[in-house]
């Protein structure tokens, strides 16, 4: 298919995975039918969510799930990656609706990549509780049970560092814990988690297992040695941290003593080998040393209290969400985890990428995409070992603190009729699958 610059997109090898990702939080609504989870709790409160929203209807997807699913097989994709909530499996019926959606994907030809932990933790439980990661096993062993038959890729969680960072550090997610680096054993728990799910399903036989984790280029404001100094530690909170107990079964120098009781002695099961490695890239991050205002993360603001600020990047193009538009840095993550990591690291999968634009017409979606897969291309013709592309997300949904106010969706959503109207960014990802197989 032609492209803004009058040119095809590079052509990937057969068996490049092309998808779409959502999660069930953002997007299933029916929450009268599930338990609470700390998103339900954290969204009640006064002031948590710009446009004070919740996500009790969201897009309804529960049951609507048929009429998205006729829209994952008319554009095309290959997989769909969705989250199970766990507090939907702690429910009456609740795997039901799993078995179905699971059911409705093999008809359509497309494959189910469930993410088994996507932020809404259930509102009894607490990643504080090193219990809790054993209590996730145990649910993600009745979830393979259930749906192992017909699901062969499995992602065990979705970002641990956005849901420590943001969720417990500084307070702007559920369950909204301002701990600062207090917070660290939350990051070590879901590690555990993964390493503990991964041995569950293992034992359930199955054979194709990932993680997600948020990754980015971290970029030193200056090169005095405070912003370096600064940078560095940033990008060992944001990106080592997560990567490297599953890689290498270790954490980045000096940081294992803060993760908790145990946390030695847990690296083991942590460092389980892994089959791919998912990566969910949106920018690149400027860091330096704090300032007047410590800046931003994800577009919320970072407490003074940090030891690091995250700049500007000037000169590009933004989303409607403020965040740069640096498709180079995707290839410079992809290329940068190969020569960090070497033979330790897996195929990768690219199992979210995205942006946030207003208008069914959204051309800066297609620009920002084309782009981005672009950056991909390139990855793999420098030696990148990457084997599948996320577009996030199928639909508009309920983006956290953020509530309704962003779109990031190929399928526009009407949150007051719920109908959905695929966009040209839709339209067009459809017609670059096609060209990928023609």
């Amino acid at each position: 298919m032609a492209t803004d610059a009058g040119t095809e997109i590079p052509r990937f090898p057969a068996g490049f995975l092309w998808g779409v990702s959502t999660s069930a939080h953002q997007i299933e609504g029916a929450a009268a039918l599930r338990e609470p989870s700390v998103w339900d709790v954290f969204t009640a409160g006064p002031g948590r969510v710009r446009d004070g929203s919740t996500a009790a209807v969201a897009c309804d997807h529960y049951h609507r799930y048929t009429e998205d699913v006729a829209l994952l097989a008319d554009l095309g994709v290959d997989a769909y990656r969705f989250s199970v909530s766990w507090p939907r499996v702690n429910s009456p019926g609740g795997l039901d609706f799993y078995d179905r959606l699971v059911d409705e994907l093999c008809a359509a030809g497309v494959r189910p990549v469930p993410t088994l932990f996507h932020w809404d933790l259930p509102a009894a439980l607490d990643w504080l509780d090193r219990d809790t990661a054993y209590r996730f096993a145990d649910y993600v062993s009745v979830v393979a049970d259930r749906l192992g038959d017909r699901v062969a890729t499995w992602i065990t969680l979705n970002e641990p560092a956005e849901h420590t960072l943001l969720g417990h550090a500084i307070g702007a997610h559920a369950p909204g814990r301002r701990l600062l680096f207090d917070a660290l054993p939350v990051a070590h728990h879901q590690l555990l988690a993964h390493g503990l799910a991964l041995r569950a399903l293992r034992a359930a036989g199955a054979a194709d297992i990932g993680i997600a984790n948020s990754h980015g280029p971290v970029w030193p404001a200056s090169d005095d040695p405070a912003d370096i100094a600064a940078a560095d530690l940033y990008d060992a909170l944001l990106n080592r941290l997560f990567a490297e107990p599953v890689l290498l079964g270790a954490y980045p120098e000096g940081m294992a003593e803060l993760m908790g009781e145990n946390a030695a002695e847990d690296l083991e099961v942590i460092a389980g080998p892994v089959d791919w490695y998912g990566v969910n890239y949106y920018a690149p991050s400027r860091v330096g040393a704090p300032g007047d205002g410590n800046g931003e993360y994800g577009g919320l603001a970072l407490p003074a209290e940090l030891p690091f600020s995250v700049r500007e990047i000037e000169g590009r193009p933004v989303t409607d969400f403020g965040w740069p538009v640096v498709p180079e840095g995707l290839t410079e993550l992809l290329t940068g985890l190969r020569d960090r990591y070497g033979d330790r690291l897996p195929p990768v999968l690219v199992t979210e990428n995205g942006c946030s634009y207003e208008g069914v017409d959204d051309q800066d979606r297609i620009a920002y995409l084309d782009a981005h897969i672009r950056a991909v291309h390139t990855a793999r013709a420098a030696g990148a070992d990457v084997r599948g592309y996320f577009v996030w997300s199928l639909m508009d949904n309920f983006e956290w603190a953020e509530g309704y106010t962003r779109r990031f969706g190929l399928v526009h959503v009407d949150y007051t009729t719920l109908e959905r109207t695929p966009k040209a960014s839709y339209h067009w990802y459809r017609e670059v699958l096609r060209a990928q197989r023609g």
